[in-house]
């Protein structure tokens, strides 16, 4: 079949291009350029909300997903002037991330095979302060029961300590936890109390769940990733596709979906997902930004 055409896809006020629509992406599946095009043409209502401002990094896959792996963080130069950008401190320098804030900027990154879009948990107006943290549920293995277990634990004891939070599966192997802050603490606050709430969690389950950094150090046990709460780290955005066989989907779901038997990291595709997210399974006040101060006193209570 020839990739060499051109379709346009209207997305609001602009019409972008996909080049070589019937380029296979997936090659087990079948899944094209066009196809993933239009998974986040038709996902942007549910998507967008959860990237606007926000700072990316682009996981692409010019020759599918068993060629190589390109994470781009800075914009390239020949991107639409349209596509929003912010250039934000680094060490020794800047960097200038692009920012999906419109469906016409999602479709363009499907244009360039952006598979998956990684954003910070930051947002551009306010860089050094997250309003979300995120704690990554990494089994040793493909164990989803004992992504369960941690996900309970973890659950219990942020609404312990004052905290509401959503999950996600994150279309590979574990859950992310995601607490939404009010934006006033700085990065090294919320990355030290992540890293007190996993290591008083590791300490009441020590044979299920660890902290190390290091996979030789962690046995069969699961791991309590809390890394992405650095400054620039990055973790996977609500509704992004992964590149893996069947085109997985990272998807917000409910707590009492958790223990649905049907409920594992990879449950929801490209062609599945869309029920779900019409379920708006994060809306409701409870998910409203938290301080981490009156939490952060709790905590110390606890330990």
């Amino acid at each position: 079949m020839s990739t060499s055409s051109t379709r346009a896809v209207r997305a609001g006020r602009r019409t972008v291009d996909i080049h070589r629509p019937d380029k296979v992406l997936f090659p087990g599946d079948g899944i094209t350029k066009a196809d993933l095009a239009g998974y986040y043409h038709s996902i942007a209502p549910f998507m967008l909300p959860q990237l606007r401002g926000r700072p990316l990094m682009l996981e692409r896959h010019p020759d599918g997903i068993d060629g190589p792996r390109f994470m781009q963080k800075d914009t390239p130069a020949g991107y639409p002037d349209w596509v929003h950008r912010v250039t934000v401190p680094k060490e020794g320098g800047t960097v200038t991330h692009t920012v999906c804030d419109d469906t016409a900027t999602l479709l363009h990154l499907a244009d360039q095979a952006c598979v998956t879009l990684h954003r910070w948990q930051s947002r551009a107006g306010r860089p050094d302060h997250p309003d979300r943290m995120v704690f990554d549920l990494d089994p040793p293995a493909d164990d989803f029961a004992a992504v369960r277990r941690a996900a309970h634990h973890l659950g219990e004891l942020l609404d312990a300590l004052g905290l509401p939070s959503a999950l996600m599966t994150t279309g590979s192997r574990g859950l992310h936890v995601i607490v939404p802050l009010d934006g006033h603490s700085t990065f090294d606050d919320v990355r030290a109390f992540a890293r007190d709430v996993a290591d008083t969690l590791a300490a009441a389950h020590p044979d299920e769940l660890t902290t190390a950094a290091r996979k030789q150090a962690r046995g069969d046990r699961l791991y309590l990733d809390i890394q992405r709460n650095g400054y620039a780290q990055t973790a996977v955005a609500p509704y992004s596709v992964r590149a893996r066989p069947g085109a997985p989907v990272a998807t917000p779901l409910r707590w009492d979906q958790l223990d649905d038997p049907a409920t594992h990291a990879r449950r929801w595709t490209v062609t599945t997902v869309a029920d779900q997210a019409r379920s708006t399974p994060w809306d409701g006040s409870k998910l409203r930004p938290r301080a981490l101060g009156p939490a952060r006193r709790r905590l110390d209570a606890l330990r």
